[in-house]
């Protein structure tokens, strides 16, 4: 990989609160090049969206801490900034669209103001000319200018998505972090709404990391894919890699447990079990209480990321560097 635009180096965070840790996120490392879509995919709780708000740096402290690593952003540690490195950062040079687009607008600011404050922090524009710049992006999302002094509680949830995605993309950052941004909306919508933001991705050349449980959605879009569970990447590799010659038993078990259309079958075949309290993880491969292939060895020792072939990593005991059977 060419120099990464993002660098996640051995994150871990941990939400403490009565003495109990919440290991949300443990030693979580990946990359990020420029221009290219990531997709990190998993079950609820597996840290998706902590990893999200560790690089935004808007971990809720208490009862959230980060607890160790690093997160570089052409070559500068994000956790060493202060609040006005951070100020800067955010919405300039990394932007992120949120879960839910129907609570991530000001109810009593019109969406054109909103739009134009980001402009205005970023670019020092007079406010005028923010203004310009902000119907600017609405029509670039497919918003009349003359909705410029609605109210969110105007627009259909499809359209507050396209509003957010404005506010996100309006200083043209070069990371842009979308957390599950289509979850709000039926099917049709979803579709619209992520074809433009490839568009606009393309556009302004940005980077992207896109946070779904959804592996469709993670199809149609991403470059890379990073498997989660349990805090971590258990296997990260191209859209080829992971979608074809998928190696670790969760990753199977995630295609395992959708529909074929051409194969005709009276049972899905679900993951047994469920994912594990992150506040009492079990020792070893987080992954042993519900892996169809575990070994004794699996309970006993945490594995190792290993390189299956050019950028397909696995964490599993099974891998070898030749992506061997051991």
């Amino acid at each position: 990989m060419q120099d990464p635009v993002l660098s996640v180096r051995n994150l871990t965070v941990h939400y403490i609160k009565d003495k109990t840790s919440v290991r949300a996120v443990n030693g979580i490392s990946f990359d990020l090049a420029d221009g290219e879509t990531l997709g990190l995919v998993g079950e609820t709780g597996a840290g998706k969206t902590t990893t999200a708000l560790s690089i935004m740096r808007l971990i809720p402290d208490p009862p959230g801490r980060i607890m160790g690593g690093e997160i570089y952003f052409k070559g500068k540690n994000i956790l060493g900034f202060n609040k006005y490195a951070l100020h800067r950062m955010r919405g300039r040079d990394i932007s992120m669209i949120f879960q839910d687009p129907m609570t991530s607008l000001n109810p009593v600011l019109k969406v054109g103001d909103q739009i134009a404050e980001v402009i205005r922090i970023h670019k020092k524009l007079s406010r005028k000319g923010a203004s310009l710049e902000a119907i600017k992006m609405l029509e670039m999302v497919g918003i009349t200018s003359d909705r410029f002094n609605d109210y969110p509680h105007q627009f259909s949830g499809g359209m507050k998505q396209r509003v957010i995605i404005a506010i996100s993309l309006a200083c043209n950052p070069k990371v842009l972090i979308a957390d599950e941004p289509t979850t709000a909306l039926d099917v049709t919508i979803q579709a619209q709404v992520l074809e433009m933001m490839g568009e606009l991705k393309r556009n302004f050349n940005t980077s992207m990391i896109l946070i779904s449980h959804d592996l469709g959605v993670i199809a149609e879009v991403c470059n890379r894919v990073g498997i989660m569970y349990a805090g971590n990447i258990v296997e990260i590799g191209t859209l080829e890699q992971i979608y074809n010659n998928a190696f670790h038993p969760y990753t199977k078990g995630l295609f395992g447990s959708l529909p074929d259309l051409d194969v005709e079958t009276d049972r899905l075949r679900p993951i047994i079990g469920l994912m594990p309290d992150p506040a009492r993880l079990p020792p070893g491969c987080a992954f042993y209480p519900r892996c169809p292939e575990r070994v004794n060895a699996c309970k006993a020792r945490s594995p190792e990321a290993r390189e299956l072939a050019q950028g397909h990593w696995v964490r599993c005991i099974h891998a070898s560097g030749t992506g061997e059977k051991l």
